[in-house]
């Protein structure tokens, strides 16, 4: 298939700058995915819409403030001197453990190997947090060992600033709406945008409803939402990224497909987790490792039913997991019916319900 079959026309007012007043209030498409009937709903509503003995998957990764701004160290060997240089930005993506992370840099001819960079704002011999440039990988990203006085993600949370999209041009007031009311474990460098319409209510409810609520872990990279940029998807390469399967949601998922209950993922990235490592009957066994799942038309679900998503960028990897799902033509068609309904768009946007 081509990465032109799945371009859309999205008018730019309908990306969405800043998340609902109330994160249940946003609105929710809902797809089935057999006949491609549409419907028109609030996400309050999702407890009406899924039945008792559902279970629905939801990813505990929590956004860390990875985003730091630096200065480079610049050093004169003739002179035995340090000098500050320009102002850096990197963005962590992946912790390759041992103080090292794969990262961001910009500007990346700025930080060849063996640059030093420090990130407080004070003189770099008193910096707490310092980084030098270790390696130079595929596809440009660095790879920067730190290191620091005291616990990395305190630091960070001093340091650093929330990576938003670079399509939300407006400044959060409330950093806390970039995060799941359920957010857990720390570790992605975005948020797993389908999950953030739930609210402690609305969980509640659900439960009360006898929906099974189950948890997995991915750590979100950037990589998620890498531009396709080959014409034949099949060549398309997805970034490994972190992911866990607990024993618990193992024989919760194991249970429900057993019992033939559906399985709901909430969020490409939680499909992505139970599809990449479910037998071929469906089975799940606890994990710890990476995935590079890539989910495109033509693939078999083996464990997932339905899935709750927000509405992706054209011709990107997550349109293309939605239409495995549900089949190109009805998720198109679902597209254009949004664009008309004037749904927002993208990670602070609107939702849909796909059964």
């Amino acid at each position: 298939m081509k990465t032109s079959d799945f371009y859309f026309e999205l008018p730019p007012e309908l990306i969405a700058q800043s998340p609902a007043d109330r994160r249940d209030q946003s609105r929710l498409m809902c797809l089935d995915r057999k006949t491609g009937e549409i419907g028109h709903r609030r996400f309050y509503e999702l407890p009406a819409l899924l039945r008792p003995g559902d279970c629905l998957v939801l990813n505990d990764s929590k956004v860390i403030p990875a985003r730091l701004f630096g200065r480079r160290v610049l050093y004169n060997e003739a002179r035995g001197e340090s000098a500050l240089g320009g102002a850096v930005e990197v963005v962590l993506l992946r912790d390759r453990g041992d103080g090292v992370w794969e990262c961001l840099t910009r500007p990346g001819r700025k930080t060849r190997r063996g640059t030093r960079l420090f990130f407080d704002g004070c003189a770099p011999s008193d910096a707490k947090l310092t980084g030098e440039v270790i390696d130079e990988i595929e596809g440009g990203n660095r790879l920067i060992r730190f290191e620091y006085d005291g616990v990395f993600l305190e630091l960070l949370d001093k340091l650093g600033q929330m990576p938003l999209p670079p399509y939300i041009r407006e400044k959060l007031a409330d950093a806390g709406r970039y995060q799941t009311v359920y957010a857990r474990v720390p570790g992605s460098a975005a948020a797993p945008t389908a999950g953030l319409h739930f609210t402690p209510e609305l969980l509640n409810e659900l439960e009360r409803n006898g929906v099974l609520l189950a948890t997995v872990t991915l750590h979100v990279g950037l990589g998620t939402f890498r531009p396709v940029k080959v014409q034949n998807i099949e060549d398309h390469e997805m970034h490994a990224e972190y992911c866990e399967i607990p024993p618990e949601t193992a024989r919760a998922v194991n249970d429900a497909r057993r019992e033939g209950r559906r399985v709901i993922a909430v969020g490409t990235t939680s499909c992505r987790t139970l599809e990449s490592r479910a037998a071929e009957d469906g089975t799940l066994a606890p994990y710890a490792g990476f995935t590079n799942a890539f989910i495109y038309p033509g693939y078999r679900f083996k464990c997932v039913d339905g899935l709750i998503t927000n509405f992706h960028l054209p011709e990107s990897t997550l349109i293309m997991l939605v239409s495995a799902l549900a089949g190109r033509e009805n998720v198109l068609r679902a597209y254009e019916t949004a664009v008309r309904e004037r749904y927002r768009f993208f990670s602070f946007g609107d939702a849909m319900l796909i059964v």
